[in-house]
């Protein structure tokens, strides 16, 4: 039997199947190769009972893809969701998201949500100037007096959507308002603090039709490009991908270096946007200090062998065969 999973709780594995969600373990000889399930992966169960809707998962389906923060599989887009206010805008945070989406090759779609608070028609300019023109799609909702929401819904048909954004700027407020029925937990933002406050504790995908499909995730901050060296970041960025730009140096950054040939980039991107380009490559320059310093090669517990994924055995269990042990003993009886 073939499902989805749609929630990981501890270690069970919901999976959404044609008789309804099964609560399913992992099979022993998959966590031996240390196989690693993510919400929106497709699953085979095996010893499957209606009764108590229980199961085992012997195997998993090759993925489309996988988007590592928040670790989710099988998606077709990203909605980036951030608050115009409460908590205030924060460009950097955004352009975070919007690269960790290039760097998956995923696309993203930009939601600005609580667009009812105060008048912040100078702001959402700001955002259309620095933005439309690399391609973005860009939209402007109220969860609470739920406009754009009908413009919302066709972007979401069809798709398994990953709705992603700090905590605090309405992602389950606007679930709750594209479907009526889910009633996920909201909490306003701190008065102390004036961030938002965590109400979705893990990933979980939301079925709204037979195939479309949410996947409302827990709110974060922390993405650093720590995984990255500094050449690879501009990638990243859309502005680099105009082919008239051209650059005489190999693996110049573009931020101070003289003679650089993508000087005009510079002029035609937005100041927050370059401000967010040199604060990951500085990120990415700590972690390539970090390679420098470091050579050590980390055994692997698992192997491919034709295409499958075996057990490593480790050389201080490995038993020796019956040819070796005879030789050993045929040594002995010489000496």
């Amino acid at each position: 039997m073939i499902g989805r999973v749609i929630k990981i709780f501890s270690d069970f594995y919901y999976v959404e199947t044609d008789f309804g969600i099964v609560e399913s373990k992992l099979r022993t000889v998959l966590k031996k190769q240390n196989q690693e399930i993510y919400t929106g992966d497709f699953v085979e169960l095996e010893q499957f009972d209606k009764n108590s809707m229980q199961a085992f998962i012997s195997a998993v389906k090759n993925r489309e893809n996988l988007i590592t923060r928040p670790k989710v599989a099988n998606i077709s887009q990203v909605i980036i969701v951030s608050a115009l206010k409460e908590p205030d805008l924060s460009f950097e945070q955004l352009d975070r998201y919007i690269a960790h989406c290039e760097y998956h090759n995923i696309k993203p779609v930009l939601c600005f949500n609580k667009e009812d608070i105060d008048d912040l028609s100078d702001l959402k300019q700001k955002i259309v100037n620095t933005y439309s023109n690399l391609n973005y799609d860009i939209m402007f909702t109220s969860a609470l007096k739920r406009t754009g929401i009908d413009e919302l819904r066709p972007v979401l048909k069809s798709n398994t959507t990953i709705l992603c954004g700090q905590s605090g700027v309405g992602k389950s407020s606007l679930i709750n308002a594209i479907f009526n029925e889910t009633k996920l937990r909201t909490l306003p933002v701190s008065d102390k603090t004036k961030r938002g406050v965590h109400t979705t504790r893990h990933c979980e995908l939301i079925q709204l039709e037979a195939d479309t499909f949410i996947v409302d995730t827990p709110g974060f901050s922390h993405l650093k490009f720590d995984f990255l060296l500094p050449c690879d970041v501009q990638n990243l960025f859309a502005e680099f991908n105009d082919k008239k730009i051209k650059c005489k140096f190999k693996n110049c950054l573009h931020i101070n270096e003289d003679g650089c040939g993508a000087e005009k980039i510079k002029k035609n991107m937005s100041e927050s946007r370059f401000d967010s380009y040199v604060k990951f490559v500085n990120e990415a320059k700590e972690y390539e200090f970090k390679i420098s310093k470091s050579s050590i090669k980390k055994e692997t517990s698992v192997k491919y062998n034709k295409n499958k994924l075996m057990t490593k055995i480790s050389n201080k269990k490995r038993n020796l065969s019956r040819k070796t042990i005879n030789q050993n003993i045929n040594i002995e009886e010489t000496i």
